[in-house]
């Protein structure tokens, strides 16, 4: 692939991207037809951590972090930088200088298929990442790559423009064209939850709340009392 930086790419709506950070990843995932999730590799340097953004992608080469530093041209407010690399690599690519420079242009956080490091000063100025590894190694800036190309990371495939909701429970990305659509059905999804709350709060069993004793009986479950097991 010929070294490219695309400029201008269009993005995901701004309410839209909001309504989906709202629902967290969990409930986004699972609207999306329990689609779109990165794979459990990718955690958060610091607890608590959310965003909700729009996906800059950089293609990187192990050990050099040349393409995050063309990426942050291409980075506006609300978006999210999104690293990977054209083979494994567990280099710390980005550490606090990099964050300064992303925070001075509105970027709401990173998602690195890499190593990270400066996990101390991350922390303390709140700029969350979610990486596969925290490691002091140093790079290089030496080797041409890409920014805002389809990537694969985590075993998605991410474009440019893209919405990239992250929190504790890891990372979720909706295409940009599905982020209405996401949108309206996470948010029924987080209805139904709140009345299912309600029901379980209350006293209700998940037994029966989700119909399951039928099912129960179809896969044979016995319910013996102990007296009758212990003989």
């Amino acid at each position: 692939m010929t070294p490219t930086v695309v400029t201008g790419t269009p993005r995901a709506g701004a309410g839209h991207v909001r309504a989906l950070g709202a629902h967290g990843v969990a409930t986004v995932h699972e609207a999306m037809g329990r689609d779109g999730l990165l794979d459990p590799s990718f955690r958060p340097i610091y607890p608590g951590a959310t965003l909700a953004g729009t996906a800059v992608t950089a293609l990187c080469h192990p050990g050099d972090n040349l393409m995050i530093h063309v990426a942050v041209e291409q980075c506006r407010e609300g978006d999210v930088l999104v690293v990977a690399t054209t083979s494994p690599c567990t280099d710390g690519l980005f550490g606090e200088l990099l964050a300064t420079s992303l925070r001075a242009r509105g970027v709401l956080g990173l998602v690195i298929g890499a190593g990270v490091r400066d996990v101390g000063p991350l922390t303390g100025m709140g700029f969350p990442v979610w990486s596969t590894a925290v490691s002091a190694q140093g790079t290089v800036k030496a080797t041409a790559g890409s920014v805002n190309v389809p990537v694969v990371i985590g075993g998605r495939l991410v474009h440019p423009g893209d919405v990239v909701v992250a929190d504790d429970d890891g990372v979720v990305t909706v295409p940009r064209r599905r982020a209405a659509e996401v949108a309206d059905a996470a948010a029924a999804r987080a209805e139904r939850e709140e009345r299912t709350r309600e029901a379980l709060a209350a006293g209700q069993l998940g037994l029966d709340r989700y119909n399951l004793r039928p099912l129960l009986e179809r896969l044979g479950v016995r319910y013996v009392p102990y007296e009758e097991e212990d003989g």
